[in-house]
């Protein structure tokens, strides 16, 4: 435990730009926090390696696979010596080391004591295990995967520097479509600083709104080269890129994670120019076919209607047209001279019927009855007599006949019941 001088605060908290600790102590303090630590196993990139000529001590950095942090390491050359193969960068390996803090310069790094290689083994069922859990999670379900857009108006590619990939996807897809255009972001497609470059640049097409589908692309290689396109921040800054992705990593019997969260797996480069363009021959071939084809359609249903318009001209009725307005002519000719001879007869029956009923009428009218002799006798006030009962001696009575009235009076009743 470092003394702190008297003078100074005791502890950290207690400092303040009155009472500030000089460099030496902060420094000896730290190496006391540090020295408490206990040896450990990490696992990482070597992402250099020095190793001179009779020194005993070599010195490397170790790199984090998924992110840019890295310590520097220090490991006795015997340790270096005892790996099964030499150690190379680029390399994954698990180190047992102390931590370490140098206050001369107020650095941090590790003391290494063991070194092992991270076998191929180890690395495929650390994949295994990384496809179940991302797979749970649904990135790799059908339904989150997006269709490529039939004609891109630019195509991004990800791809290795100078690299065959590049040459075959640009070659195959200008082929195709002769006036595709590409914006082409050239990275480092292994070793350490693979995974944070490709997904640098995944970013940057994403961000460019002119580019509708991006591939990523790079030749085959050993299961430790294609490492980096199995990486989990790699794969899930694929899953949440809002430009359709298409893998093209390695050959046919090449399946990293990408291929799995891609929204389209192409087997080769080639292949992959060949999802991204339409073959501009074919689409002209297509064109040419579906316009044939309408061709013959029309034709075959011009033909079709023009029979029917023949057969339909060669009936009767369309050789005289006339003959059907003649034929009704004479139909309602005929009806209408029916209908009049039928109203006529009825007009004269009905009148038949008037005269016989007026005959009738005036038979049975009082007129008639007052013409053959007979008179109505009403008293003075109107009331006609009915009954000699009804009428008094000396009675002024009106008398009327068929043609005129008269006044009369009763003089006395006869024996035959008359008045006279």
């Amino acid at each position: 435990m470092t003394a702190t001088p008297a003078g100074l605060p005791e502890r950290a908290a207690d400092t303040s730009a009155e009472h500030p600790w000089p460099v030496r102590l902060l420094s000896m303090k730290i190496e006391d926090y540090v020295a408490k630590m206990s040896a450990l196993w990490v696992e990482g990139q070597v992402v250099q390696l020095t190793r001179r000529p009779g020194a005993r001590t070599a010195y490397l950095t170790l790199r984090d696979t998924d992110v840019d942090m890295s310590l520097s390491v220090s490991i006795h050359v015997n340790a270096l010596d005892a790996m099964p193969t030499p150690l190379t960068q680029g390399s994954r390996v698990v180190i047992q080391a102390k931590p370490t803090f140098w206050t001369g310069r107020g650095t941090l790094q590790l003391d290494g004591r063991q070194i092992r290689p991270v076998g191929v083994g180890e690395l495929l069922a650390r994949l295994e295990y990384l496809k179940r859990t991302l797979a749970s999670e649904g990135l790799f379900d059908a339904e989150r995967k997006r269709p490529l857009p039939f004609l891109p108006r630019r195509v991004g590619l990800i791809c290795g520097r100078a690299s065959a990939a590049e040459k075959d996807v640009v070659e195959n897809a200008r082929r195709r479509w002769p006036t595709v255009q590409f914006a082409i972001r050239q990275v480092a497609v292994q070793g350490p600083t693979a995974v944070t470059e490709v997904t640098a640049a995944l970013a940057e097409l994403d961000a460019d709104h002119g580019v509708d589908v991006i591939i990523i692309s790079r030749g085959g290689g050993s299961v430790e080269d294609l490492l980096p396109f199995s990486n989990e921040a790699l794969v899930r800054a694929v899953a949440d890129s809002t430009t359709p992705v298409v893998s093209a990593i390695g050959h046919d019997v090449d399946t990293p994670l990408l291929d799995y969260v891609a929204d389209h797996r192409a087997s080769t480069p080639t292949d992959a120019a060949k999802a991204v363009v339409p073959d501009a021959e074919g689409e002209r071939r297509g064109i040419r076919q579906l316009r044939a084809r309408g061709e013959r359609a029309l034709t075959g249903r011009l033909t079709t209607e023009r029979s029917r318009i023949e057969a339909l001209r060669s009936r009767p009725v369309m050789a005289d047209p006339l003959s059907l307005v003649t034929a009704r002519r004479d139909e309602l000719d005929a009806l209408a001279d029916r209908a009049a001879r039928r109203v006529l007869a009825l007009v004269h029956r009905a009148g038949d019927q008037v005269d016989h009923l007026r005959t009738q009428v005036r038979t049975l009218s009082p007129q008639s009855t007052l013409e053959r002799g007979y008179a109505v006798v009403q008293t003075v006030d109107g009331h006609v007599v009915t009954d000699q009962g009804e009428i008094e001696v000396d009675q002024l009575l009106r008398v009327r006949v068929a043609r005129g009235d008269f006044g009369v009076r009763v003089l006395g009743a006869a024996e035959t019941d008359t008045v006279t």
